[in-house]
């Protein structure tokens, strides 16, 4: 078994405003943002709400190795807005890089932890975040193969 959560890629702030949001951390000299690629580019997802996560904005920013995404949730309920409506912007989730995404999410089961939602790309790449957030300081737990995308 391989170490899930050894390559930090990002963390993701949910926010309320992101253009509000982004404007302050450009004021601070952090940017340029970009779009996030489109949630439609994940054909493989089990989500508790899908036209919710399809909703979702994300924008992000590469600092250094350590990318800072920020997400803006749709009023559906998904694990995002339910994050903001009970706790405030704030840090959601943080990401750790895999070689293999179906690889990563198998060794973090191995570790006991539970799939709270996951989505893969064609070509395999894509995404899975862990029901953490009870044991981890209020933070879920991603774990993600970077494809040619993002």
């Amino acid at each position: 078994m391989s170490a899930p959560f050894e390559n930090i890629h990002h963390l993701c702030i949910v926010v309320r405003d992101m253009d509000r949001t982004v404007a302050f951390y450009e004021a601070m000299g952090i940017g340029p943002w970009h779009d996030y690629p489109p949630l439609s580019g994940y054909t493989d997802l089990q989500m508790p709400d899908l036209g919710g996560f399809l909703a979702l904005r994300y924008k992000y920013v590469q600092l250094g190795q350590l990318q800072l995404q920020m997400a803006q949730p749709g009023q559906e309920d998904t694990p995002q807005r339910r994050f903001l409506d009970d706790h405030g912007e704030g840090v959601f989730h943080i990401g750790f890089s895999v070689a293999d995404a179906d690889r990563g999410e198998s060794d973090a089961k191995a570790l006991g932890l539970e799939v709270l939602m996951r989505g893969r790309r064609p070509d395999a790449s894509g995404f899975t975040y862990y029901d953490t957030a009870q044991d981890a300081g209020g933070v879920l737990l991603l774990t993600r193969q970077s494809s040619s995308v993002a």
